[in-house]
């Protein structure tokens, strides 16, 4: 079967040279073929996510018109009322990304259905609100977010700009199986769709209302003229939103990193573009010695996740993401509050995964802190349904650890043009009461408590680490861990089957299903067990609380160094 397919895409007229001579360069390496060939990219909820190349198991031309065309004729089946249909798509600065986002647009409009492009690479938040500005019934978005070079996605949302939902997810993939990759998928010219109106490029009018949609949601509401800052959006789509926001709001003094200046899919200065990580601001560091700003801001390839360093008396000390979202959070209600705007029931929403500081701090505000599972969608949704109550007016931060914000419900999705914007208006705020967001979030700890956060990460590649990843899942469900770096595992949670045991006493989880596995510890702490939906990893969460910098260190590092016997690796 495998050979089949390969000797078949070998034999086929592809209009990607680059795939033909891909597969020249394997035959002959059943390995190298198999890895190509193996599966079918699945496409989910993240849609779909690979590395570029050859094969029904990469990102091309055919895989992406294949997955649109699943798409299109979903959105056909459902189109009950016959109205005109139509898809936003934008991409970022992944290599094939502009080819993947017009072949999108062609397969479209052979559909019948209008694709409205954006003409240069665009934020994902943008996407997530050119499909509400324009009132269309999906978007698209090319894009692998921060990881490597060698991959590129497909993102695909609902009319509401949203991610798709599983059950949306699960209609286009029935549509995607249905679907021979050669002659069942019909694009239109590209020209001629554009000629013929099929094809539309979006305005910058559309580009404007997004950035007076981030100003909108803006806590100070501008004049911030005590701030310098160095910028990096690592090669990605960043550059033209962040900066014209935060020249907007008054932040004048901006250095960009050169060499990370311009989109390049490459990313020759960041081999993995992740503002998590110390590795991909390095750049940005390095400038910082010699212009000496108040913050290092980083915005990741596809703009929907922002990083930052911090200045403090020299030193730039990187934060998490969980630090950035907890100040976030007592910036929005304290100023609020002194301001006398704080609405009345307010709600902050945050995953399943991310920090507990923030339930003391929003039970001193009186906000409600509602959790949810991984993934932005699922905020959107709490967003939907304050809307669809008649509160929009309660929603006021949503966050996840993974450097994702949101402060506003004009898009769905993480923003961090408007995370730029806020974390701006933090630092020029503290800087004008002498503290700057170190001291920030120092002060907050001085009052809650320690709260250290880990992240680990397996990664299992091909079809073997497919299997060695569900093999580990299977045995810690089925055999839970007594204890974790000597602390008594006294309560667990199993989201994939809806059951929270704790102590015995077992209750249903209401939030959807998810293979997701969380142990509680006597001490207060938590390790969460999570397979990524986007890379072929397994990422485990480490939470604990001292009273100390030092004790909340100890905790954490000796879960970590007793993760791989949790795992049974």
């Amino acid at each position: 079967m495998i050979v089949s397919q390969y000797e078949r895409w070998l034999n086929y007229d592809l209009d990607d040279k680059d795939l033909k001579e891909e597969l020249l360069s394997v035959e002959g390496k059943p390995e190298e073929i198999n890895d190509r060939f193996y599966q079918d990219l699945e496409f989910g909820t993240g849609g779909l996510r690979g590395v570029i190349g050859a094969g029904t198991n990469r990102m091309n031309v055919y895989t992406v018109r294949k997955a649109t065309q699943g798409l299109a004729n979903y959105l056909v089946k459902h189109n009950t009322e016959g109205k005109e249909l139509s898809v936003a798509i934008a991409h970022d600065s992944r290599n094939k990304g502009v080819l993947f986002a017009r072949e999108s647009a062609a397969v479209l409009a052979n559909a019948g259905i209008k694709a409205y492009l954006y003409p240069e690479l665009m934020p994902t938040p943008a996407l997530s609100f050119a499909v509400r500005h324009l009132k269309c019934d999906a978007g698209i978005c090319v894009t692998a977010s921060h990881n490597p070079a060698k991959y590129n996605g497909y993102k695909a949302y609902g009319s509401d700009g949203c991610q798709v939902t599983a059950d949306m997810a699960d209609g286009i993939m029935a549509e995607i199986q249905a679907l021979d990759i050669f002659d069942d998928v019909k694009k239109m010219d590209f020209d001629t769709a554009v000629a013929e109106g099929k094809i539309v490029f979006i305005g910058d009018d559309t580009v404007d209302a997004f950035i007076e949609a981030v100003k909108g949601v803006s806590i100070l509401g501008g004049g911030i003229d005590n701030l310098k800052i160095v910028y990096t959006p690592l090669n990605g789509s960043g550059k033209r939103c962040v900066l014209r926001i935060l020249d907007e709001i008054g932040v004048k003094d901006v250095t960009v990193v050169p060499e990370q200046s311009e989109p390049d899919g490459n990313f020759p200065t960041c081999p993995y573009p992740n503002p998590e990580i110390r590795e991909a601001l390095q750049k940005g560091l390095e400038l910082c010695e010699k212009v000496n700003p108040d913050l290092l801001l980083a915005t990741d390839p596809d703009c929907d996740r922002a990083g930052i360093a911090v200045n403090q008396n020299g030193q730039y000390v990187l934060m998490t993401g969980n630090e950035v979202g907890i100040l976030m959070l007592d910036f929005i209600c304290r100023f609020r509050k002194e301001q006398g705007t704080l609405p009345e029931n307010p709600v902050a929403v945050t995953t399943i995964v991310s920090t507990d500081m923030v339930n003391d701090i929003a039970a001193d505000f009186g906000v409600e802190i509602r959790r949810v599972l991984t993934g932005f969608k699922y905020i959107g949704d709490v967003i939907a349904e304050l809307e669809e109550g008649g509160h929009p007016e309660r929603y006021l931060l949503g966050f996840e650890e993974s450097y994702g914000y949101l402060s506003g419900g004009y898009v769905r999705d993480k923003d961090a043009v408007d995370a730029s914007m806020l974390i701006c208006e933090m630092a020029s705020y503290y800087k004008k009461h002498g503290m700057t967001l170190v001291d920030a979030i120092n002060s907050l700890y001085e009052k809650y408590g320690y709260y250290k956060n880990g992240l680990c990460n397996f990664a299992f590649e091909g079809e073997d680490g497919m299997k060695t990843m569900s093999a580990i899942m299977d045995k810690l469900r089925n055999n839970a861990p007594a204890e974790i770096a000597g602390f008594k595992v006294i309560g667990n949670s199993d989201y994939k089957l809806s059951v929270r045991d704790d102590g015995g006493v077992k209750s249903e989880i209401t939030l959807p299903k998810s293979n997701v596995l969380e142990y509680r510890l006597e001490n207060g702490s938590k390790l969460i067990v999570r397979p990524s939906g986007t890379e072929p990893k397994i990422k485990i969460y480490l939470s604990g609380k001292g009273k100390t910098k030092a004790e909340s260190d100890e905790i954490i590092a000796k879960m970590t160094a007793d993760v791989t016997n949790v795992l049974g690796i």
